[in-house]
C-alpha cells in the first residue's frame, strides 16, 4: 500500500517515559539518547518539564550543545494558573527561558477535571487556554503545540465544551492540536468518531494524537486516529510511560510505514527501530519483554517444526514483515517441539555436510529426552552446541574429574563468609589439585574450576562468568524438585549460555559450568583452525 501522507513523530520518551515505573534516566542518558533519537530521524524530541526539576533545567542548558540534523527540541508544561495573568505564571516563564525550539503545553478538556480538580468555571479555563497559548506565541516567536489533555473522555462526556478547548487553543495560536487518551480507556471505533468531530468544527486543524495503552489499545487507537486525520503522532520508544505505558513508537512507526505506506522516518530509518528500542532499554537499565512485536528478541523467533520448515519454504507463511526490514533477525528455536527442520536449519552453517540423515535424527531425539528431563535448549545453545559436537565426532573432554567438594556454607557470628570449594582434576594427564574461596558455591566451583583449567588452556583466562539463574522444573515435588540452572559467560568480547539439571543444585552448577569450559576452549580452538587455514 502507498500513501503519500508524511506524519510526524514526536517521542517522549525522555519525559513521559520516565514517568513508567522503575524507568530512570540521568541527565547524560538524555543527552545521548536525545542524539539517538535524532539519529532514528523523529521530527520532535521532548526533552522535559523546565522548572519541575534540576535535571529537565540542565537538560534544557546543555542540548544546545548538541548538533541534531533532523529533531526539534520540545519543552513540556501546563496552561497558566487560575489566579494570574500568563505573563506572571512561573510555569510560563519557565518555557519562555528554556530556549527551547517549541513549546507543547496541556490544559483541561474534561469537564469534571475543570471543575472538580480546578475548581474554576468552564469558561475560565478556556481563559487560561488562549491566554497561555497566545503568550508563548507573542514571547518566544516560535511553535507552540496544544495537549488536550483527557480529550476523549472529555468529549464523551461534554463534546461540545471538549471541542471548545480545542478552539480556544487554535484560535490563539496553536499550530498542532494534539488529542489526548490520558487514562488509555478509548476504543479505536471512538477514536476514529472523535476526530471526525473535530475537523468538522475545526476544518483546517493539524491535529494530532497521544494515547496511554491501559486497556491494549495504544498502537490501534493511534492508528484509527491516523485513517482518520491525524498527522502528528506522540509516543514514546517501547511504550514506556505511567502505569500500562505510552503508545510503543516502535510498533507504530513499523506499521504505519511497512503496511499502511506513510512516511514517519527519513530514508530507510525503520530499520534502525531494533536498535533504538534496545539502546532505550539499556539507558534505562531495563530488560524489555521477549515477545515486544517488531523489536523483541522473539518477535521472528520460531520453535513448532511444521512452522520452521514452512518459513524455509517462504517466509511469509509464518513472518508478517521481514525481520531485517526492521532490524530484526530471524531465529531458529531447538526444542523438544523441533521438527527436523529446525535443527537443519540451526546447524546449516556450521555442518553444511549434515542433510537428513541419521545424525540429524539422533541429535532431535536426545533433545526431546533432555527437555523431558528438564532441560531447555532455547537460551543455552552453548550446550546445544555441544550436544550436536557429541554426535557428529568433534567434542572431547578437555579433562578427567576425580571429584568436587564444597565446604562452608553458612554464617559466622550473623555474617556471610566465604565458600570454599575444591577440585581435583586429570588435565591431559596432568594432576591438578585446587582450592579456591567465593562469595557463594557456584562462585567457589567456578573459580576452582577455572583455577584447575587454566595452566593448560589459558585462553580461559578470558572466560567470566556474568549472569547465574536457577528455576524449579517441578514444583510440585517440593524441596526434591530437579532445578535447572543457566549460566552465562562472557568470553572475547560475545556472550553463551550453557545449562544444567539436577535434583542437587550444585550438581547442576558444575554441570553449566564444565560445559561452559568445554564451549569455550573448542570454539577457541575452531577460531584458530579456522584462522590458520584462511
Amino acid at each position: 500500500m502507498s500513501n503519500d501522507t508524511t506524519l510526524e513523530i514526536y517521542d517522549t520518551t525522555l519525559r513521559d517515559g520516565t514517568q513508567g515505573e522503575g524507568v530512570n534516566l540521568s541527565l547524560a542518558d538524555k543527552l545521548s539518547l536525545t542524539q539517538s533519537l535524532d539519529w532514528l530521524g523523529v521530527d520532535f524530541i521532548e526533552g522535559g518539564w523546565p522548572g519541575s526539576n534540576p535535571k529537565d533545567e540542565a537538560y534544557f542548558e546543555q542540548v544546545k550543545e548538541l548538533s541534531l540534523n533532523n529533531a526539534k527540541i520540545s519543552a513540556f508544561g501546563s496552561t497558566r494558573r487560575a489566579k494570574v495573568t500568563a505573563a506572571e505564571d512561573a510555569n510560563l516563564q519557565k518555557l519562555v527561558a528554556s530556549g527551547a525550539d517549541l513549546c507543547c503545553i496541556f490544559g483541561k478538556t474534561w469537564d469534571l477535571h475543570v471543575t472538580d480538580a480546578l475548581r474554576i468555571t468552564l469558561e475560565q479555563n478556556l481563559e487560561m487556554i488562549a491566554d497561555s497559548v497566545a503568550f508563548l506565541k507573542a514571547e518566544t516567536g516560535k511553535t507552540v503545540f496544544y495537549d488536550a489533555e483527557h480529550f476523549f473522555d472529555g468529549y464523551k462526556a461534554n463534546n461540545s465544551y471538549g471541542l471548545d478547548t480545542l478552539e480556544a487553543a487554535w484560535k490563539a495560536g496553536a499550530e498542532r492540536l494534539i488529542l489526548c487518551d490520558t487514562n488509555g480507556g478509548a476504543l479505536p471505533h471512538e477514536v476514529s468518531a472523535a476526530v471526525a468531530a473535530v475537523f468538522e468544527r475545526i476544518p483546517d486543524a493539524k491535529l494530532g494524537i497521544h494515547v496511554h495503552n491501559d486497556g491494549g489499545l495504544a498502537v490501534a487507537n493511534t492508528l484509527a486516529a491516523v485513517e482518520a486525520g491525524c498527522i502528528h503522532i506522540q509516543g514514546t520508544i517501547n511504550g514506556v510511560g505511567e502505569r500500562c505505558g505510552n503508545v510503543d513508537l516502535c510498533s507504530v512507526i513499523s506499521n504505519l510505514e511497512l503496511k499502511m505506506g506513510y512516511k514517519c522516518l527519513p530514508d530507510e530509518n525503520v530499520k534502525r527501530i531494533t536498535e533504538i528500542s534496545r539502546l532505550v532499554w539499556e539507558k534505562a537499565n531495563l530488560i524489555g519483554p521477549n515477545n515486544q512485536p517488531f523489536v523483541g528478541k522473539s518477535a521472528f523467533a520460531h520453535k513448532g517444526g511444521i512452522h520452521v520448515s514452512a518459513v524455509q519454504r517462504n517466509a511469509l507463511t509464518y513472518e508478517h514483515v521481514a525481520p531485517e526490514a526492521v532490524g530484526n533477525e530471524r531465529r531458529i528455536l531447538i526444542s523438544e517441539l523441533s521438527g527436523r527442520s529446525n535443527v537443519l536449519d540451526k546447524l546449516a552453517n556450521r555442518y553444511p555436510q549434515l542433510t537428513d540423515n541419521d545424525v540429524i535424527s539422533a541429535v532431535l531425539n536426545e533433545i526431546q529426552n533432555q527437555e523431558n528431563a528438564g532441560f531447555s535448549y532455547e537460551a543455552a545453545e552453548a550446550s546445544f552446541d555441544l550436544l550436536v559436537r557429541r554426535h557428529v565426532g568433534e567434542h572431547r573432554k578437555i579433562f578427567d574429574l576425580e571429584y568436587y567438594r564444597v565446604h562452608g556454607i553458612g554464617t559466622h557470628g550473623g555474617e556471610n563468609v566465604l565458600v570454599e570449594a575444591t577440585a581435583k582434576l586429570s588435565v591431559n594427564g596432568d594432576p591438578q589439585l585446587c582450592a579456591a574461596e567465593g562469595n557463594g558455591p557456584v562462585d567457589a566451583l567456578s573459580h576452582a574450576l577455572l583455577k584447575a583449567l587454566t595452566p593448560g588452556y589459558p585462553v580461559l583466562k578470558d572466560l567470566n562468568l556474568v549472569d547465574f539463574k536457577v528455576r524449579v522444573v517441578n514444583s510440585a515435588d517440593g524441596t526434591a524438585a530437579k532445578v535447572r540452572v543457566l549460566i552465562e559467560h562472557r568470553f572475547h568480547h560475545r556472550r553463551f549460555s550453557t545449562i544444567g539439571v539436577s535434583e542437587n543444585i550444585i550438581d547442576a552448577s558444575w554441570m553449566a559450568l564444565v560445559e561452559a569450559c568445554e564451549y569455550a576452549v573448542l570454539s577457541a580452538e575452531d577460531e584458530k583452525a579456522a584462522n590458520a587455514k584462511a
